[in-house]
């Protein structure tokens, strides 16, 4: 069976299926740091949605782990960057090339359920929230970062987020360029630039939507901790 992706053209087509439509509104950003070993899962979670996006644009922010994607998936974005800029100032400048209506960011250790571009094309607001599915070797680990948020669900972990902030809550791009990714506060490891563009544009009046759909798959691994060296010792003892 002959399938032709034309995500640069703007369509793209299925032998034998119904032809699958963009949506022209959201451009999802693949944000990588040492997850060049994961990446494909993410990006085939987008080349299979119901429903594409508008733009896919991957970014690597200096861990040279991701040459190879280009090669294996040629018909999106890519930036590579040659040193690594850090989490805030990398996502500031992906955001400013975003021109779509909505943009959206998805950890490259993550992945969509198929028809999330599909029902976020159907929200209007300034943000659009919606649920979460953790997964992963360490998932458990939620219960200690948000202690009974999550329920169980076909063996992972189910997180209500209705009305709340994520790190890839969608949002309307004109209103997340004024605000731009900042650090809300500073505590050494974890900047919470995601929180600061929450914070700042509901101060401004934005609108939000909740979807109570699980269309992210978080995955909770061991790569998530070792980026950070205070973190290494305690998992050691764990193993």
């Amino acid at each position: 069976m002959h399938i032709v992706w034309g995500l640069k053209q703007g369509f793209t087509q299925a032998s034998h299926f119904r032809v699958l439509m963009p949506c022209n509104m959201i451009t999802v950003v693949i944000a990588s740091y040492k997850y060049g070993h994961l990446a494909a899962h993410c990006i085939e979670s987008l080349l299979s949605q119901t429903t594409a996006p508008a733009r896919i644009l991957f970014v690597d922010d200096g861990a040279h782990d991701c040459s190879h994607l280009p090669n294996l998936y040629p018909d999106i974005e890519y930036i590579l960057r040659p040193q690594n800029l850090g989490t805030v100032d990398n996502f500031h400048d992906v955001l400013m090339r975003v021109s779509t209506e909505y943009v959206l960011f998805i950890g490259a250790d993550n992945w969509l359920r198929s028809d999330a571009i599909e029902m976020l094309s159907s929200a209007r607001a300034d943000i659009v929230t919606y649920d979460i599915v953790v997964t992963g070797e360490l998932k458990e680990e939620i219960h200690d970062r948000v202690p009974g948020e999550t329920r169980s669900h076909q063996g992972d972990l189910y997180w209500d987020r209705e009305g709340k902030h994520h790190g890839s809550m969608m949002y309307r791009t004109s209103l997340g360029q004024q605000v731009g990714y900042k650090e809300r506060y500073a505590d050494g490891i974890h900047p919470q630039e995601d929180w600061n563009l929450w914070d700042r544009m509901r101060e401004q009046g934005a609108s939000v939507v909740s979807l109570n759909e699980g269309l992210l798959y978080y995955r909770r691994h061991r790569e998530n901790f070792l980026k950070y060296d205070h973190l290494v010792d305690a998992l050691e003892e764990e193993a």
